[in-house]
């Protein structure tokens, strides 16, 4: 018998895609090198300016290419010896060898996802805090109970990353239950990574009222908006109607005796935005405005993404919220993510805030579409 062959590893070549955008953006930096060596930029501070700053976003890009070539050629050199060494028959040539790839293959995958990451920046809008509504949809009171449900799961979520989450308006049903629930969530990347919770939520469970154990099916809906900054949306106030009523909803004995709750209709739109949560009628309003830019300008990058995409389906970030986007199985234990085919048998660690599994397969399937749509 002859020796035995050293096991091969799989090719780990980074993908087209990732390649030829590596590929442009070092065309790019080139061409923003001999810009920035034109003594005529030099006289435009502007110019110079805004060529300087894509410069120093291309070069950690073009850094990234760079090594990943020359982990490609080492990759490749490593396996030619692995090769010849087994055609030898030198055993113990071929396992350095081996040891050699599977490092380099280790390095490349790692290298790749950073300079995958690079191709496709963050949205500007990432790091904005949020605005989350939650409404009980069809389903009745177990839809209201299944509200509650997501809004206590949204609060251990923002806890275990130590966000801010501020209540900016409650309607509530039978006791325990949520008609509507619209909060703000502050922190380091709130927005990019709750935005992909916009959509309809079912579950299915036995509810408490059923006396003969039967599984039922209701829904909540969930919208997660940038909190807007006054330089995003111009207002005009001439557009609004603003009325002022008795706070209807919990609190202490001054916020449902006074006129603090606010209603803001925004005319040419239709919109229309409730606060009541205060005791200050002027922080109600002051919020009630926040949570109508915030939707103002959902419905602007709604448009700005439209135009992008008209003719393409409704796929991970598009904030498609007809779209049923996730199935919690109580009987099972287990959620499904039907945007990406994701199934977790953890619905009860799922409901206790912990999404990170959740959202980071979401993030890394929308950077695999970003970075189709860009190539």
């Amino acid at each position: 018998m002859g020796p035995t062959p050293c096991p091969t590893v799989t090719d780990s070549r980074p993908d087209d895609r990732l390649l030829q955008g590596l590929r442009e953006a070092r065309d790019r930096f080139g061409a923003v090198e001999v810009r920035l060596s034109d003594p005529e930029t030099a006289s435009d501070p502007d110019r110079l300016r805004d060529l300087g700053r894509e410069r120093s976003e291309l070069e950690p890009v073009v850094q990234a290419g760079d090594e990943l070539q020359r982990l490609m050629q080492e990759l490749s050199g490593a396996r030619t010896l692995q090769a010849e060494a087994e055609e030898s028959g030198d055993d113990e040539l071929a396992a350095l060898a081996l040891a050699e790839i599977q490092s380099l293959e280790a390095a490349l995958r790692e290298v790749s996802a950073r300079a995958r990451r690079l191709l496709v920046p963050p949205d500007p809008l990432d790091d904005r805090p949020a605005i989350v509504e939650i409404r009980a949809g069809a389903g009745g009171d177990e839809a209201g109970l299944f509200a509650s449900d997501l809004l206590r799961m949204y609060r251990r979520f923002a806890e275990g990353r130590r966000w801010s989450l501020e209540l900016v308006d409650l309607s509530e049903g039978i006791p325990g239950a949520t008609r509507e629930a619209i909060l703000r969530v502050s922190g380091r990347g709130a927005y990019g990574f709750l935005r992909h919770e916009s959509g309809v939520h079912r579950v299915q469970r036995v509810p408490r009222t059923e006396s003969q154990g039967r599984i039922h099916t209701s829904a909540a809906t969930v919208a997660v908006l940038p909190v807007a900054e006054p330089v995003d949306v111009a207002v005009d106030p001439s557009d609004l109607r603003i009325d002022v009523f008795r706070s209807s909803g919990p609190g202490g004995q001054s916020v449902n005796t006074t006129d603090s709750a606010v209603r803001i209709t925004h005319e040419p739109t239709g919109l229309v935005v409730t606060c009541q949560d205060e005791k200050s009628q002027h922080r109600n309003r002051e919020k009630a405005m926040g949570v109508l830019r915030s939707r103002l300008l959902d419905r602007e990058v709604a448009r700005r993404q439209a135009e992008r995409a008209a003719a393409r389906k409704a796929q991970v970030g598009t904030g498609d919220r007809s779209a049923k986007i996730r199935t919690y199985n109580f009987p099972q234990n287990r959620v499904t993510d039907h945007r990406i085919g994701l199934t977790l048998h953890a619905l009860d660690r799922v409901l206790d805030g912990e999404l990170d599994e959740l959202l980071g397969a979401l993030r890394e399937a929308e950077r695999e579409e970003r970075l189709r749509e860009a190539l």
